[in-house]
């Protein structure tokens, strides 16, 4: 099986190769500056965000986690069908 130890080793050296055809196209190629630092800042967050889901694997996705109970207590039901004048067939039992 293969470690993350070793998946990440493996995408930092594909864009460690990357990064050397880029600059190797622009030693040859007249390219404006700002444009090399965009591109460069553009795969630095796409290098980023593969180690984050490289981290992330394994863990339950947010779908997946546990949700809180978000049903509002009796008490809250009853108080906002009285507020709304709203027939509420149980009274909240204590």
């Amino acid at each position: 099986m293969i470690e993350k130890f070793d998946v990440r080793e493996l995408i930092d050296a594909i864009f460690e190769k990357e990064a050397l055809i880029i600059g190797g196209l622009v030693a040859v190629h007249e390219v404006p500056d700002d444009l090399i630092w965009k591109l460069m800042k553009s795969l630095d967050q796409v290098r980023t965000r593969a180690l984050v889901d490289l981290a992330e694997m394994g863990k339950p996705s947010s779908s997946e986690r546990e949700r809180p109970n978000l049903t509002p207590h009796p008490a809250i039901k009853q108080f906002l069908a009285d507020l709304r004048g709203d027939a509420y067939p149980e009274r909240c039992k204590s």
